[in-house]
């Protein structure tokens, strides 16, 4: 039965009994549980970042920047969060996560669904990323579903083509936001709307660059659970944009 509002406890609204009964070690070792619940609470805050970057693209859309600044504002607060959080995992030793590795099996962060979905809505698509998920699951589904809708980039582009720029190739589109920028007085909603972005993807490449150093703290160069190769493979990302064109304009200021 669901509980009145007049008689809605604290656990209730926070449905803290599924919420609390959701982690299931499979081995009897101490330190398992800290990795499930380090990994079950990234889960949720990118379940909320996917809520907030929903609202801004729509928000993005209709041009309304500023109300646009707070959800995106909020992206990057999570973002820090979630850095932090890699120390937290680091206090488990390479001998503490070696004695339960093995029952992680085949699983592994890199089939995270969310964090695939986040990086299409932000614009870092990559269809081939599909294929870590199986068809017909609702994971699969939502990565489809952000692959064809337009994306935050899409979204900022689409508003600076609705202020007069020009936004027809990637060149052009660089060459706009650099005019933005050389003129941000002029053009200070797009500016600003810019800036956030860079936040985002600034925060993003320190949460993979934190990712990288405490994999390679506690497994080294091993490969990872899920057949990924691990430190490898984490070394290749840091260099990735949602956002390149807003990096390389800085140049030319």
């Amino acid at each position: 039965m669901t509980a009145t509002p007049a008689g809605m406890t604290y656990a209730d609204y926070l449905s803290l009994d599924q919420l609390l009964a959701a982690q299931h070690p499979r081995s009897k070792l101490h330190d398992e549980m800290l990795f499930i619940v380090i990994h079950q609470t990234k889960e949720l805050w990118l379940k909320q970042m996917l809520h907030e970057v929903a609202l801004a693209i729509d928000l993005v859309r209709a041009d309304r920047f500023a109300e646009a600044y707070k959800a995106l504002s909020r992206v990057s607060r999570i973002q820090s969060v979630m850095t932090l959080s890699w120390d937290v995992l680091a206090t488990l030793t390479p001998v503490d996560y070696s004695a339960f590795r093995h029952v992680l099996g085949t699983s592994s962060g890199f089939q995270s669904a969310q964090f695939r979905e986040l990086e299409f809505r932000l614009g870092l698509k990559d269809e081939s990323l599909l294929a870590y998920q199986e068809g017909g699951t609702a994971g699969r589904a939502k990565l489809e579903a952000a692959l064809a809708e337009p994306s935050l980039w899409d979204e900022a582009n689409a508003a600076l083509a609705r202020a007069g720029f020009e936004v027809g190739d990637d060149n052009a589109i660089a060459a706009s936001w650099l005019a933005v920028y050389r003129d941000s007085e002029k053009w200070f909603d797009l500016y600003q709307l810019a800036e956030k972005l860079v936040d985002i993807d600034d925060a993003l490449a320190a949460w993979r660059h934190k990712h990288l150093l405490t994999v390679t703290r506690i497994i080294g160069g091993k490969r990872g659970t899920g057949g990924s190769e691990g430190a490898a493979y984490l070394a290749s990302t840091l260099s990735k944009r949602a956002f390149p064109a807003l990096w390389a304009l800085r140049t030319e200021l």
